[in-house]
Parts: C-alpha cells; sequence; structure tokens
C-alpha cells in the first residue's frame, strides 16, 4: 500500500464520533462467532482452496482450510501482542513477568 491509501484507510483505525469501544468490541464478538460457525460446518480441514491474485502469494498457490485458520490465529495473536506492548507502554503493568 502506498502512504496515500494508508491516509484514505485512517479513519478505520480509530474510533469515529458515534463509535464506541462496546461496539466495537461486540462486533468482534459477532465475527468470532461466525467464525466459528464456519470452521464447525467445514467438512474437510484439509480440503484446498486457490488463494486470491495478490503480490504476496505465487500463482497458483492453495491453501488448505487449517492453514487458513492457523493463519488467523497467529496473526490475531501477534496483533494482540502488540497491543499488550502499547498497554504496558501507556499503564506500566506487566502481564508476564
Amino acid at each position: 500500500m502506498t502512504e496515500e491509501d494508508w491516509a484514505r484507510r485512517a479513519e478505520e483505525f480509530r474510533l469515529l464520533p458515534g463509535e464506541t469501544l462496546a461496539g466495537v468490541l461486540a462486533t468482534y464478538a459477532e465475527e468470532g462467532r461466525r467464525t466459528d460457525a464456519l470452521v464447525t460446518a467445514l467438512p474437510d480441514l484439509n480440503a484446498a482452496h486457490p488463494l486470491p491474485k495478490a503480490p504476496w502469494f505465487p500463482p497458483g498457490e492453495r491453501w488448505s482450510a487449517r492453514r487458513v485458520l492457523l493463519h488467523i490465529i497467529a496473526e490475531t495473536a501477534q496483533h494482540a501482542g502488540h497491543a499488550d506492548i502499547i498497554r504496558e507502554s501507556l499503564d506500566g503493568a506487566k502481564s508476564m513477568g
């Protein structure tokens, strides 16, 4: 993404007037429920599907449903860690050690 792209998306990364933390958390919880329902309905975690065209995927690349789920878990954990680092820098409390 270019700096111009990031500037256009800047509003996606902050609470806007009328938005609340409770609302954002409720939306996150709903997405979690939808993900749970999707995973429960998967007939085969080894079923592979083509990835969308993108510069970071080799042409014709396919991932299994299992790999996609593991990627989502890893991304969520990584970003939760980033949030924890920010929180620790603000309040000084340590969650580990």
